[in-house]
């Protein structure tokens, strides 16, 4: 049978109609719906190798044409590769002579490892071939089935410290995901046989991660970046505040006659790289002048100092 009987379909069938015979004959003939009858096993190969030649529109057209043959080899034109006489013939058995095969000029100028598909058409060998045996190729393996694409958002303290996510697929199954080193925004993580059922298997499922922003915290690199209010006596004076971090709250000294802009690092306090290694936080500190202090602004009504702070500026 060629590839159009294989599947029951006319030769001039779409390619909806392909694949939809194509799963109708894979259902029907799937091994492990069929694990005491060898010969549907059989047939599905043959099956299989038919929709993978029909369904890519190079070699369905090149099969057309008879470029190529049901298992998707070339197929040698008749009379290719003899010579017009006085050739020697390779073939084992040939002699030194110019006879070659009895009846045909010459002799064959290739291996006879070569001319499978011609010895196939001569004597018959072409169901041997799709079996396993013979000459040629085997059949290509069942195609699995497809991946499955997901989106996950991430909050970015979890995305910080790597914690485990709870990710519910298609079809219901429920699993903790854990992030990769150096996760960031586009990471895919691969779930092997999470996807579709196929012929060949399971496909894979696909996790895009997308990290969330967070109200305070800001990434940079593998750093993180925080803004800290403090307070004008806590500026001047110095203190030791409560700062948050990833990993909770810490106890942070703001230096005697801090500024605003002025900034602390926090060691291994960022996101992890690849390489197991943790980036830090960068606090930056601002001070914080309360709207309406009737002391504040008496001491700064009786206050002469301070200098000029622009003067680095030129003005």
């Amino acid at each position: 049978m060629d590839l159009y009987q294989q599947l029951g379909i006319a030769r001039g069938a779409s390619e909806a109609e392909i694949k939809k015979a194509y799963r109708s004959l894979a259902k029907q003939l799937h091994p492990d719906r069929n694990k005491d009858n060898p010969k549907a096993a059989e047939r599905f190969a043959k099956v299989t190798q038919a929709y993978e030649i029909l369904s890519d529109k190079d070699k369905r057209a090149r099969y057309d044409r008879g470029e190529i043959d049901e298992d998707g080899n070339p197929r040698m034109p008749f009379g290719a590769g003899f010579g017009g006489g006085g050739g020697r013939s390779s073939y084992p058995g040939g002699g030194g002579g110019t006879g070659g095969f009895e009846g045909f000029p010459g002799g064959f100028s290739a291996d006879p490892a070569d001319l499978s598909d011609l010895f196939e058409g001569l004597f018959g060998g072409g169901g041997a071939r799709r079996s396993g045996g013979g000459f040629g190729r085997r059949s290509a393996p069942p195609p699995k089935g497809a991946d499955v694409a997901y989106r996950l958002k991430v909050p970015f303290l979890d995305a910080a410290a790597l914690k485990p996510q709870r990710v519910t697929l298609s079809g219901g199954k429920t699993i903790d995901l854990k992030l990769p080193k150096g996760v960031e925004d586009g990471t895919k993580i691969r779930l092997s046989g999470q996807g579709q059922q196929g012929p060949g298997g399971m496909g894979d499922a696909i996790v895009s991660i997308e990290v969330a922003p967070h109200p305070f915290f800001a990434r940079e690199g593998n750093d993180i970046r925080l803004t800290l209010p403090i307070t004008l006596k806590e500026a001047v004076l110095g203190a030791k505040v409560k700062a948050p971090t990833p990993d909770g709250p810490v106890m942070l000294t703001v230096p005697k006659g801090a500024t605003s802009g002025k900034v602390l690092r926090l060691k291994a306090k960022g996101f992890t790289d690849k390489a197991g290694k943790r980036g830090d936080m960068k606090v930056m500190l601002s001070v914080d002048l309360p709207a309406d202090d009737a002391a504040l602004r008496t001491f700064a009504e009786s206050w002469d100092g301070g200098g000029n702070p622009r003067k680095a500026l030129g003005v």
